[in-house]
């Protein structure tokens, strides 16, 4: 994914389905490198992970 589609996941108010690793998160922000954003699964658990946008997929 690049960073202007992460930008307008952040801004969409319609639920985006996102795939990190195959599995659904949530992305909170995009980081200030441009380059990673801090996401967190979706559901009961909330850690948060920070991971590289490239590896972000949205379905």
């Amino acid at each position: 994914m690049d960073v202007i589609r992460v930008k307008q996941i952040l801004s969409s108010s319609s639920d985006i389905e996102v795939r990190y690793n195959g599995t659904s998160v949530w992305i909170d922000n995009l980081n200030e490198d441009g380059r990673t954003a801090t996401v967190h699964l979706r559901g009961p658990l909330e850690e948060k992970s920070e991971v590289g946008i490239d590896e972000l997929k949205e379905i």
